[in-house]
């Protein structure tokens, strides 16, 4: 799809032809953000624009589907199974949902024909599996969510990713990292589908379990918010499980500001960065100078045993 000008996006219908696709794309001059005045049109456009960095994170990845198809002031939803009217050529696959007792057809997102569908449908932001097809039992990633309470500020969260980073770089474990797009930070740190499920949300346990021995005061490993210190940054490691997602790298989120979840060299991650510094307006931009800083996370995986011995002996 060529880039269209916002005066375009006040057409209310129209249909593309996306990689041989014909995909129609409806109320296209529709308010997702209100505050900015960002249409759906403007959304579609930005996806397109970043496909090509954006599509090697979802690709084989099934997604929950966070539909926002009224803006996002209104109340969005969570969908997981493709509806009966999912266009023919849009991917999908079926997973055993042992809590729904039943198989879920998930959709998938392998070019930018099922990106403008997803994003007509009110997906704003993407949100794909740690793992892919054809193997959604071995995790390709292991995931470090920092997420903070309404009373910690941004630089708590700077503070915490790079306390992270030591204790990663003090086993000899590159990670990488994104903002959320939202008020946290992800860590991301390849695992190459070499283990299950359960031994990287361990290993990622561990991990934690430093951090939060170092910086006591601002972190908690508590999982109920009825215990949870409101002041502190909750360390999750428990995205690590089957079925967790995280928006994907260069995903808008559905926030006032139409902020991006943007991979950041650890050198950019200094007191005074804002989530709002990476947005629809500029994100292309950056991307295109730095390149996918998030490469990496999709290569070979760490040896985890070798960084295990090494964090036995930080103990």
């Amino acid at each position: 799809m060529k880039a269209t000008t916002s005066s375009k996006n006040t057409e209310k219908e129209k249909e593309v032809t996306l990689d041989k696709h014909k995909v129609k794309l409806t109320n296209q001059d529709k308010i997702y953000f209100p505050e900015d005045g960002i249409s759906k049109g403007d959304v579609i456009e930005y996806y397109q624009s970043v496909a090509r960095y954006i599509l090697p994170h979802l690709k084989n990845r099934p997604l929950s589907l966070n539909r926002f198809p009224n803006g996002i002031e209104e109340q969005g939803f969570y969908q997981k199974d493709a509806s009966d009217n999912t266009p023919e050529w849009v991917k999908t696959t079926q997973v055993y949902s042992e809590s729904n007792d039943k198989y879920i057809d998930y959709i998938y997102c392998n070019d930018k024909a099922t990106l403008a569908y997803l994003n007509n449908l009110g997906c704003i932001d993407l949100n794909p599996w740690n793992s892919s097809l054809p193997d959604l039992e071995h995790p390709d990633y292991l995931v470090l969510d920092l997420d903070p309470s309404k009373k910690n500020t941004f630089d708590d969260v700077i503070e915490t990713a790079l306390q992270v980073n030591e204790v990663l770089k003090s086993i000899k474990v590159k990670g990488y990292c994104k903002t959320s797009g939202s008020t946290g930070i992800h860590i991301y740190i390849p695992m190459g589908g070499n283990y299950e499920f359960d031994q990287v949300k361990d290993f990622a346990h561990i991990v934690m379990k430093q951090v939060n021995e170092k910086l006591p005061k601002i972190t908690t490993l508590e999982r109920s918010l009825q215990k949870r210190d409101d002041k502190k940054i909750y360390l999750d490691y428990l995205q690590n499980r089957t079925g967790q997602t995280l928006a994907s790298a260069y995903s808008l989120r559905p926030k006032p500001g139409a902020s991006v979840s943007m991979p950041i060299a650890w050198e950019e991650l200094k007191p005074g960065l804002k989530p709002t510094d990476f947005n629809i307006h500029n994100a292309l931009d950056r991307i295109k100078e730095k390149g996918d800083l998030f490469k990496p996370v999709l290569g070979k995986g760490i040896d985890m045993m070798k960084a295990l011995d090494l964090l036995q002996n930080l103990g």
